[in-house]
């Protein structure tokens, strides 16, 4: 190899609607994760948030930005809430909403998106001593919103986009569960045929293949690979089941205006006092930021005016004014999560207008879920038909990703598979470990033809 050629560090980088995560794997096979600071100490997982501020230097006024811990360190402590920009991941498919004004400024989803990754970058620089400008990057099989591969590629090239003004020159996309299975891959001593499931945010993706100690050394091929699936649902569309069943009530979905008989012995003409797209909004993290709009204040003001409980239209906009997203993601999470570890739990969510406090079964919000949980059996069900593999043949399922905690998720494995061939671990960092593992096996790939 030339002197003068330089093979890239062999760097990882998932970027997740919810969290993100950066791994370097070394030549002696260690993988380090990127830590990041916090008020309580290091993290290595990096919450994929945006905050934007307006703030007045020299008598003008200036937007602050600010990402991960930080975004909610800023949030927090503000007196004067800014914007709290969530799960922007989800919107990459969407042809329709390209940009969004903050503050009289009109951003692309791509530079809001860049700005993340912008830090994410820098932390990696500065823990690893060296420039980051090349990177592979996690994706999902289907990403959210998806309905074909055109959209898929419409996904990819947005993100790219990012990456690129984020600093990064080239970058190389692998499909994240496949990046797991590389990580599952690293702890093994033996061959195996693998499913791996990886659940983020806002898509749960499927890969069967084989991996092990045995395929590295005879060289992979494309056979190793048997299929892929995915579907763009997962934790964000559990979260927004929770949210239709405890929260929208108390802000106003059941609650019509108030109205007149048309005639002494006829009933009142019923209508709703909120629009029902504004609520379904509220239960999509991505969305819910997007709310504060001076039409969306216009239409809530009337509905409060007409509105037959104008107490719970009142709870609703201040939820949206005060931009307490954050706050409800937060007791949602802390629902999922006890319910996960036992059979019942409350929930609670609190702000200056609203208290809402309710004891939930994990029957119940198994219910809420059915649908979901259906739309998931159906795909590893379609992958194992397509691969034309037999369950009881799949030596070991690898599961990663927050949701992969829910009881219910797992049961649909322990089913098909039995609970000893169910596997968990490192549920937050996997993709990033794996994909820094694929990246050496490509820097090692290029530095072997050179």
């Amino acid at each position: 190899m030339s002197s003068t050629q330089h093979i890239p560090p062999s760097l990882g980088i998932d970027f997740g609607t919810t969290n993100s995560s950066i791994a370097l794997a070394r030549p002696d096979g260690v993988v380090e994760l990127v830590s990041f600071p916090t008020a309580a100490g290091t993290t290595e997982s990096f919450r994929s948030v945006l905050y934007l501020e307006q703030r007045k230097h020299a008598g003008r006024a200036q937007i602050k930005g600010f990402t991960g811990p930080a975004a909610i360190e800023h949030y927090l402590q503000a007196e004067h809430k800014g914007r709290l920009i969530q799960s922007l991941k989800s919107y990459l498919t969407s042809r329709t909403l390209t940009t969004t004004e903050v503050f009289g400024r009109r951003y692309s989803i791509e530079d809001l998106i860049a700005r993340i990754l912008t830090d994410l970058r820098l932390n990696a620089e500065r823990q690893f001593g060296e420039p980051v400008r090349h990177a592979t990057i996690g994706r999902p099989v289907r990403f959210v919103g998806a309905d074909s591969p055109e959209d898929d590629d419409f996904a990819v090239e947005r993100l790219s986009k990012a990456f690129l003004s984020a600093g990064f020159e080239s970058v190389t996309f692998e499909m994240e569960p496949i990046a797991a299975a590389y990580a599952y891959e690293s702890t093994l001593d033996h061959d195996e045929l693998i499913l791996i499931g990886d659940f983020g945010g806002g898509t749960s993706d499927f890969s069967l293949l084989h991996v092990g100690p045995g395929v590295r050394a005879r060289g992979r091929t494309a056979k190793d690979l048997l299929g892929n699936s995915g579907l763009g649902l997962a934790g964000d569309s559990f979260d927004a089941r929770i949210v239709r069943k405890l929260v929208s009530p108390a802000l106003g979905s059941d609650s019509f205006e108030r109205s007149y008989a048309q005639a002494s012995d006829r009933p009142a003409n019923i209508i709703p006092a909120v629009p029902a797209w504004i609520y379904a909004n509220l239960e999509r993290w991505h969305y819910l930021s997007f709310l504060k709009t001076r039409n969306v204040a216009e239409i809530l003001k009337s509905a409060r005016a007409r509105a037959q409980e104008p107490e719970k239209i009142e709870a609703l906009i201040n939820l949206i004014e005060e931009d307490l997203g954050y706050q409800l993601h937060q007791a949602v999470q802390r629902l999922k999560s006890e319910l996960s570890r036992q059979e019942s739990a409350e929930f609670r969510f609190r702000d200056g207008s609203m208290d809402i406090v309710a004891e939930v079964r994990r029957s119940d919000f198994e219910n809420w879920i059915a649908d979901d949980l259906q739309s998931i059996e159906r795909c590893v069900d379609e992958l194992l038909a397509s691969s034309s593999i037999n369950a009881r043949n799949v030596d070991r399922v690898f599961l990663t990703g927050g949701t992969s905690f829910v009881p219910a998720v797992r049961r649909i494995f322990e089913k098909r598979f039995t609970a000893e061939r169910v596997r968990t671990g490192n549920e937050f960092t996997s993709v990033a470990r794996g994909l820094a593992l694929r990246a050496q096996e490509l820097n090692q790939g290029v530095a072997a033809s050179l």
